[in-house]
C-alpha cells in the first residue's frame, strides 16, 4: 500500500471515529499532512486543551503526550510510538528539581515543555522556546527575584537569561538537545559561504556563539512565521532546527529555496519514530494500552498549575 493510499485511509478514519490529530513540524511530512492541527509546543498545548473528541493522537514525542493528557485528563492521549521519547526530557527527573531548590528555597523554577510530567509538577511554570524569555521575566516580577532555576536545557536558559536580564540557573548544567546543540560556528560560517544571500534562522536551543551569528532566532512557530511573512526580496532562508521544519515551509512556500544548516539536515531520530503505518495502526486500535500515554490524577493536579499559569502569560 503506498503512502498515499495510507493517508487517505487514516483521514477517512480519523473523520468516522471522531480522533484529533495533533504534529509537531518536527514530524515526517506524511503525518504532518494528516494532521488536524500542526505547530510547535506552545500552539500544541493549548489546541490539546481545546480538543473536543474523546481521542487525541498526539504525534510528537512522550512528553508532548503527558502534557495533553495533564490537560484532558478526561479524554485517552495516545502516542503513535511509545519508544519515541526526548532525551533533553530525561536530563531533568524530579529528583533533580528537589535538590536544586532545596539549595536555592527562594527561586522560582521554570521549566521547559520539554520535560517529564513529574519535573512539571515541581514547578511554579512552564516555558516554551517561545515565550522563555517572557515567562522568566514575569515570574521573577511575581517572586520578586532576581534569578529563576530553569531546565532542563542549558542553551534556552542562556537565550532566556540573554534576553531577559534575569540570572537563569541550569537544572542540569549539561542538558541541551542533540539536535540543536550540535550544530556549530563553523556551520553558520560555512552556510554564509555557501548561501551568501539566504536568511539564516536558528532555533533558541542552539548555543549562544551560533545565535549571535545568525539573523533570526526563535521557536519553530516563529521561524516559520519569519519566513512566512519574509519579503518578495528574501528568496533563500538558511534553516537552523530539525529537518521537519524545513520540509513544511518547502511545500508550503513553494517561491522560497531552503538549505539546512548542517549537511547532515539536523534530523531527530526520536521524532521520526513515529510513521504514517503506525498512525493507521493506531487508529484501529484506539483502546490498546500500550499506546496510550496517561498521567496519574496526583501528577497531572500538580502539573497542571505551571502550564495553566504559561499559557496565561502568552
Amino acid at each position: 500500500m503506498s503512502v498515499k493510499q495510507i493517508q487517505d485511509e487514516v483521514l477517512k478514519l480519523k473523520k468516522e471515529i471522531g480522533t484529533t490529530i495533533l504534529a509537531h513540524y518536527y514530524q515526517p511530512i506524511e503525518i504532518q499532512e494528516v494532521a488536524d492541527h500542526l505547530g510547535d509546543s506552545l500552539g500544541l498545548s493549548r489546541l490539546a486543551k481545546e480538543a473536543n473528541s474523546e481521542y487525541i493522537i498526539f504525534a510528537g514525542v512522550d512528553f508532548m503526550a503527558e502534557t495533553a493528557s495533564i490537560l484532558n485528563q478526561d479524554k485517552h492521549v495516545l502516542i503513535p510510538n511509545p519508544e519515541s521519547c526526548c532525551p533533553m526530557a530525561a536530563y531533568l527527573t524530579a529528583d533533580k528539581v528537589r535538590d536544586f531548590k532545596l539549595k536555592n528555597p527562594n527561586l522560582p523554577v521554570v521549566v521547559y515543555v520539554n520535560s517529564t510530567a513529574d519535573v512539571k509538577a515541581e514547578s511554579d511554570i512552564c516555558c516554551t522556546s517561545s515565550n522563555a524569555a517572557k515567562i522568566v521575566k514575569e515570574i521573577s516580577k511575581v517572586k520578586g527575584t532576581k534569578a529563576v532555576l530553569f531546565g532542563p536545557d542549558a542553551n534556552l536558559a542562556d537565550y532566556a537569561e540573554q534576553k531577559s536580564g534575569i540570572k537563569c540557573i541550569k537544572m542540569p548544567e549539561e542538558g541541551n538537545c542533540y539536535v540543536h546543540s550540535q550544530l556549530t560556528v563553523d556551520d553558520i560560517e560555512k552556510s554564509r559561504i555557501n548561501h551568501p544571500d539566504a536568511l539564516i534562522v536558528v532555533h533558541p536551543e542552539c548555543t549562544r556563539q551560533v545565535r549571535n551569528l545568525s539573523d533570526f532566532v526563535g521557536s519553530t512557530a516563529q521561524m516559520y512565521k519569519r519566513v512566512k511573512e519574509s519579503s518578495t526580496n528574501e528568496i533563500e532562508f538558511v534553516i537552523g532546527t530539525e529537518r521537519g521544519l524545513m520540509e513544511r515551509m518547502a511545500q508550503d512556500l513553494p517561491e522560497k529555496k531552503f538549505y539546512s544548516a548542517r549537511d547532515d539536515g539536523m534530523l531527530c531520530y526520536n521524532m521520526k519514530k513515529n510513521t504514517i503505518e503506525l498512525m493507521r495502526y493506531v487508529i484501529d486500535h484506539l483502546d490498546d494500552s500500550m499506546f496510550e500515554v496517561k498521567v496519574s490524577p496526583e501528577i497531572a493536579k500538580k502539573a497542571l498549575k505551571p502550564i495553566e499559569m504559561m499559557l496565561e502569560y502568552s
